[in-house]
């Protein structure tokens, strides 16, 4: 997850709060849109 977040940083040029929060926004969509992935996506966002 780390390694996502200063991803985000570095080539979008956000905050660390930025990148945290443009990340939890994708994990929660992908749950909304699709629920039985709920598992998986959790573990690849590690929450």
């Amino acid at each position: 997850m780390q390694e996502l977040i200063d991803k985000l940083k570095t080539e979008a040029g956000l905050t660390d709060e930025q990148a945290q929060k443009a990340l939890t926004t994708i994990k929660n969509f992908v749950i909304e849109k699709f629920p039985m992935l709920e598992g998986a996506v959790n573990n690849i966002f590690g929450y």
